[in-house]
């Protein structure tokens, strides 16, 4: 049981476990997969690197410092989060589940949409990023998740008892670790339909006939994990107020994932701001 489970390594999440560690609270760190971060060349201006510093120093860095200070720092996929109680929270990652008084998101912007004609123009129209918030739309019908790792196989079994036809589309990536649903590594060249999805085309001109198709590429993001749990957000953009709170209790959001300036100034102030603000919640529940 931590008092408080932050997801995202950078520096929101980073900062946020400084701070609940230095309270002397139980905190711990969970991310996985490269970080938006390290893909910075060289960053100019951030305060006290008088020749600039490279994202992935920065990023390691960060982890270092809080690795330094005893915090727990799990490089372990988030699967899934779940409300098991009032302020009780259930995390399932690749390896083992965790509970958790509270919980922070500082994932960045993680959603991935494919490169593939049709896609944009049907977002919300037979296209999802959410198995669970929209899987009840698709009972008993024919629907496919894009994507090849943990997280598409997680979003299958959202779908498996609710849909007639299941299949995982690979595009051409690798075969996920399972077997059992159905699995297509054809490459992908459009996705079809006047109002609403109909089908998708494969490299080879052949179509397969589609109520619904998720996109649950790469890992999971903050915003994807919101949504399944009723935090309320706009446009892939947590909804927080100036204490960095959602709409439910023991839940925060910090950096790039409330949108804003995407900087990494904003992202360590927010960070600070969630993480004294889950002292303060914490400390309460105790009283």
């Amino acid at each position: 049981m931590y008092d408080c489970i932050i997801i995202g390594a950078g520096p929101a999440g980073i900062s946020a476990s400084l701070y609940i560690k230095r309270a002397n609270l139980n905190v711990a760190v969970f991310y996985y997969g490269e970080s938006q971060l390290e893909q910075a060349h060289k960053i100019d201006n951030y305060y006290g690197f008088e020749n600039g510093i490279s994202g992935k120093d920065l990023y390691l860095a960060g982890i270092n410092q809080a690795k330094n200070l005893g915090i727990d720092i799990k490089e372990e996929e988030v699967l899934d989060i779940k409300i098991k109680d009032i302020n009780l929270f259930e995390i399932k990652t690749t390896q083992k589940e965790y509970e958790a008084k509270s919980i922070i998101f500082a994932t960045g912007d993680k959603k991935i949409r494919p490169n593939i004609k049709g896609i944009e123009e049907l977002e919300g129209k037979g296209i999802s990023y959410c198995a669970i918030c929209d899987g009840f739309f698709y009972r008993n019908k024919n629907v496919a998740i894009i994507g090849n790792g943990e997280y598409a196989i997680s979003e299958a079994e959202d779908l498996e008892n609710i849909v007639a036809n299941l299949t995982i589309l690979t595009n051409g990536l690798e075969n996920p670790n399972t077997t059992k649903y159905k699995i297509d590594t054809r490459k992908i060249i459009e996705i079809k339909g006047e109002n609403k999805v109909e089908s998708i085309v494969f490299e080879d001109k052949t179509e397969m006939q589609l109520d619904g198709l998720f996109i649950a590429l790469g890992i999971a993001g903050g915003s994807d994990f919101a949504k399944k749990i009723g935090v309320m957000s706009e446009n892939d953009r947590i909804i927080v107020n100036e204490n960095m709170e959602t709409n439910i209790p023991g839940i925060f959001a910090c950096g790039n994932l409330t949108g804003g300036l995407l900087q990494v100034n904003k992202a360590v102030y927010e960070g600070a701001k969630a993480g004294l603000q889950v002292i303060t919640f914490v400390k309460n529940l105790k009283e």
